[in-house]
C-alpha cells in the first residue's frame, strides 16, 4: 500500500514572545543594577596662606553654621529668611558706612545659605566683601 506523500510545511517560529522575554530581561537587569557612588564629585575647600591685614574699618561678620543658620557678629538670628538677615545687618551696622564684611561659612554649609548672605549684602549696598578661610598648616 502506497500512501500519498504528505506536504510537510516548515514550522513557523513566532519571534514576538522571544522579543518580549528579551526586553523583560533587559528591563529587569537595568532596574536591579546598583551603580557605584565612586563617581561623585569630592570638593575640598582651599586653605589660605596669606596673613590678615589690620584694618580700622568697622567689621561685620556673617557666620553660617553647617545647618545654614546665620550669626551676625556672633549673635544668632531667629530664622534663615533674607529679610531677617538684612534686618540684623542693618541693626548691627548702625551708622557705620562701608564696613568690611566677612562671610565665614562652615565647610558643610549649604551653598544656598552662602548665596543668600551675599545677596543680602548686595541688597544692603555692602561692597567690601571677604570670605574667611582657615590658615594653612605650614
Amino acid at each position: 500500500m502506497i500512501l500519498g506523500k504528505k506536504n510537510r510545511e516548515e514550522p513557523d517560529l513566532n519571534m514576538t514572545p522571544l522579543i518580549d522575554v528579551v526586553f523583560l530581561l533587559l528591563i529587569f537587569f537595568m532596574v536591579s543594577t546598583s551603580f557605584d557612588r565612586d563617581a561623585e564629585l569630592n570638593i575640598e575647600l582651599p586653605q589660605a596662606s596669606g596673613k590678615t591685614s589690620p584694618t580700622k574699618k568697622f567689621t561685620l561678620e556673617i557666620s553660617i553654621d553647617n545647618k545654614g543658620r546665620y550669626f551676625v557678629n556672633k549673635k544668632r538670628i531667629k530664622d534663615e529668611k533674607i529679610t531677617t538677615l538684612m534686618s540684623a545687618i542693618e541693626l548691627t551696622l548702625g551708622n557705620h558706612k562701608d564696613p568690611k564684611l566677612i562671610i565665614s561659612a562652615d565647610r558643610k554649609t549649604p551653598h544656598e545659605a552662602v548665596i543668600r548672605a551675599m545677596d543680602a549684602a548686595s541688597k544692603m549696598g555692602l561692597k567690601n566683601l571677604t570670605f574667611s578661610a582657615r590658615q594653612a598648616a605650614e
